[in-house]
C-alpha cells in the first residue's frame, strides 16, 4: 500500500526568515515550488513564503537583498507525515492553495505536498479507484501540473480529460480532443487495446517532431469490468527513467560511429536539399550553383565563416557529371604550411626523413577524375599559390622529391571568407591565381541578411537536437523569439546551431526561454534594444501582473486589488510592459 511519505517532495535545505528576496526567487524558480516553508532553529514551521508574498515584495520594489521575514504568512496549516492516505486524497481535492507543509510527530518540517506529487501517486493506484467519476474528480485538481502527458477515456473510449503537456507535445487544443473517440483523434497511442486485453501495457518508442516518447496504457477497472483507460505519455528526461532508452542510445552511438567512419572517405555528403532557406537571394544562388555544377569551370565560393560554403561545394559536386567520382577536401588553414605541398602533391620514397617507404599520393592524385575542394584558400602561402597555379593551367605536377610529371583531371572548387581583392593589392595573394579561381563566383550572404531563414533553421535544429540530446523541446517563448532575430549572428548558421544546442540543454518544461539564451547574445541585443533588457525583479513583476489579469479574466480593478496596488499603478505597469488584454 502506498504510504504518504512516499509521495511528498522532501525538503533538504533550511529555509529561515533571513533568506533574501533574490535567494527566494532563485530557490522557487529552480525547485518549481509555489511556497517555501520557513523554520526556526528547532526546524519547526514559523510561516510560509508564497508566490503572493513574492509578488508583494516585487510590487513594493524591495531590493533583492531584503530578508523575507516581514512578508511571511504566519498561519501555517501543516499535514502530519502519518496522515492516512485516504485522508490525503480528501485534503488535495478540497485544497485551494495547491501545496501543503508536511511535518513529523515532533512538528519538524520534512517536506511539502504538491498537486504534482498527488497526481503521480494516483497514476500508480488507478486500479484502486472505484469509478471513473471518482478518478476524474481527484485528477482534475492536479492534472494541469502533471510533468508528463496524460489522457483519460471513459468506457465508450471517449476522451474525458487531457493534460496541457500532452496537448503541447502533439500541438493540439482542448477542443481538438475532448469528447471525441480516442482511436480517431490519437490512433498512435493505441489506447483502445487495453479495452480488449484489460491489461496495462507499455508501447515501444514513438516519435513526433524529433521527440521520442513511450505510452503507458493503463485500464481502469471496476468489479472486474473496464470502465475507462489512462494513457500516460512519458517524454521528458526519458533517457533517465527507461532502460529501453539506454539500449537505444547504445545502438545510436554505434550507428553514429559507423556513420563517422563513412564520412571520412572521399564522398560528398550534402546536396541542395540540405541548404535550408526560404530567402529569395539564397534560392537564386542555389539555382546559379546548379547551373555551375553542369560545367567544368573552377568555382569560387565566398562568404563569412559559418554561412554554409562547404554545403555549396558538396552540392555542386553531387549534381555534376563527376558525382560518382571522389570529392576530396583540403582545409588550407588547418594543415601546417610546411606540410601543405606534400599534402597537395604527395611525395616519392625517400623525399625526406620519416617519409613512407613507398611514398604517398597527394590530394590531387586522390581527386583525379573528381573534385578537389580547397577550403580557406586565402590562407595559402605565396610559394604554394604558384605551384597550384601551374596545376590549374597545365593540369600536371611533380610529387615532392619526384622527377616524373603526373597528369590529372581535377575540377577545383575553392572557398574563402577573406577579401581576396584586398589581399591581391597588398601582395598577399597572386593576381593570376585569383583570376584563375574567380571564373564562377558565388557569394553566400550572412545570416543577418536572411531574416526569413532564422526561424526555419531554428525549427530544423530543434528537431535535430531533440534526437541528439534526448530532449523534448517544442517551442520558444515570446521574449526569446523577440531577441533571436535582432542578433546579428557574426558566426552565422554555425553560431545559431551552437546557441540552439546550448538553449535546449538548459531549457525546462518543453520551452526555450529568454534566460536559456547565452549572456553574450542577450547583452549584445540589449545594448541595441534596451526595452528587451528586463531584470529578474522586473520579470517577476511582469509575470505577477499577467497571472493576476488572467485569474480575473482581464478585470483591471480586481487585478489591482489582488496585487495590492492602486488601479492607476496597475495601468502604469501595463503601459510599461506594453501588455494587451
Amino acid at each position: 500500500m502506498l504510504q504518504f511519505e512516499d509521495i511528498i517532495t522532501k525538503i533538504d535545505c533550511h529555509i529561515t526568515e533571513d533568506l533574501t528576496l533574490q535567494e527566494a526567487i532563485e530557490l522557487m524558480y529552480s525547485q518549481k515550488w509555489n511556497l517555501l516553508p520557513v523554520i526556526n532553529k528547532q526546524r519547526n514551521p514559523i510561516g510560509v513564503f508564497t508566490r503572493s508574498s513574492l509578488y508583494k515584495m516585487v510590487m513594493e520594489e524591495c531590493p533583492l537583498t531584503t530578508p523575507i521575514k516581514n512578508y511571511l504568512h504566519k498561519q501555517v496549516k501543516t499535514i502530519r507525515i502519518d496522515t492516512p492516505y485516504v485522508k490525503i486524497e480528501e485534503i488535495v481535492k478540497k485544497s485551494k492553495v495547491g501545496t501543503g507543509v508536511v511535518v513529523d510527530e515532533n512538528n519538524i518540517v520534512v517536506g511539502i505536498l504538491t498537486k504534482t506529487d498527488m497526481v503521480m501517486s494516483l497514476l500508480h493506484t488507478s486500479q484502486e479507484l472505484h469509478t471513473i467519476k471518482t478518478l476524474k474528480r481527484t485528477l482534475e485538481t492536479a492534472i494541469d501540473h502533471a510533468f508528463d502527458g496524460i489522457v483519460m477515456t471513459d468506457e465508450m473510449k471517449i476522451i474525458q480529460m487531457v493534460s496541457p503537456p500532452f496537448l503541447q507535445l502533439f500541438n493540439l487544443e482542448f477542443e481538438d480532443v475532448l469528447n471525441k473517440p480516442v482511436e480517431k483523434v490519437l490512433p498512435q497511442l493505441r489506447l483502445e487495446n487495453v479495452y480488449k486485453t484489460e491489461t496495462a501495457e507499455v508501447s515501444g518508442f514513438l516519435e513526433i517532431n524529433g521527440i521520442k516518447y513511450i505510452v503507458h496504457q493503463i485500464p481502469i477497472m471496476e468489479n472486474g469490468k473496464i470502465i475507462g483507460a489512462i494513457g500516460k505519455v512519458v517524454f521528458r528526461q526519458l533517457n533517465e527513467v527507461s532502460e529501453l532508452f539506454k539500449k537505444l542510445q547504445t545502438a545510436e552511438s554505434k550507428a553514429s560511429y559507423y556513420h563517422q567512419q563513412y564520412e571520412k572517405s572521399e564522398i560528398a555528403k550534402f546536396n541542395w536539399d540540405h541548404l535550408l532557406s526560404i530567402d529569395p537571394i539564397m534560392e537564386k544562388l542555389k539555382k546559379s550553383g546548379m547551373k555551375a555544377a553542369k560545367g567544368r569551370s573552377t568555382v569560387l565560393i565566398r562568404g563569412e565563416s559559418g554561412t554554409g560554403k562547404e554545403l555549396f561545394a558538396h552540392s555542386i559536386h553531387n549534381s555534376s557529371a563527376r558525382s560518382k567520382e571522389r570529392f576530396v577536401v583540403v582545409n588550407c588553414a588547418a594543415i601546417p604550411e610546411d606540410l601543405l605541398e606534400s599534402e597537395f602533391f604527395g611525395y616519392e620514397e625517400g623525399a625526406f626523413t620519416g617519409a613512407r617507404k613507398k611514398g604517398k599520393p597527394g590530394k590531387f592524385d586522390l581527386a583525379n577524375g573528381g573534385t578537389l575542394f580547397l577550403d580557406e584558400i586565402g590562407d595559402m602561402s605565396l610559394p604554394l599559390q604558384a605551384k597550384l597555379l601551374r596545376v590549374l593551367q597545365e593540369r600536371e605536377f611533380y610529387r615532392v622529391g619526384g622527377t616524373i610529371r603526373i597528369h590529372v583531371d581535377v575540377r577545383i572548387i575553392a572557398a574563402t571568407n577573406r577579401n581576396l581583392e584586398r589581399m591581391v593589392k597588398e601582395g598577399l595573394f597572386r593576381e593570376d591565381l585569383y583570376y584563375r579561381l574567380n571564373v564562377i563566383s558565388l557569394h553566400v550572404p550572412p545570416l543577418r541578411e536572411r531574416p526569413l531563414d532564422i526561424q526555419l533553421l531554428i525549427d530544423r535544429f530543434m528537431v535535430e537536437f531533440n534526437q541528439i540530446l534526448g530532449t523534448s523541446i517544442n517551442g520558444i517563448d515570446k521574449r526569446a523569439k523577440e531577441v533571436l532575430p535582432k542578433y546579428e549572428w557574426p558566426g552565422n548558421i554555425r553560431e545559431l546551431r551552437n546557441v540552439m544546442e546550448r538553449a535546449m540543454t538548459f531549457a525546462e518544461n518543453g520551452v526555450i526561454k529568454y534566460e536559456d539564451l547565452p549572456d553574450y547574445l542577450v547583452k549584445n541585443v540589449a545594448a541595441k534594444e534596451p526595452h528587451l533588457s528586463v531584470s529578474l525583479v522586473e520579470n517577476a513583476e511582469l509575470e505577477a501582473i499577467k497571472r493576476a489579469l488572467l485569474q480575473v479574466k482581464g478585470n483591471k480593478v480586481k487585478a489591482a486589488k489582488l496585487l495590492g496596488i492602486s488601479r492607476s499603478g496597475l495601468y502604469e505597469k501595463i503601459k510599461k510592459y506594453k501588455l494587451t488584454m
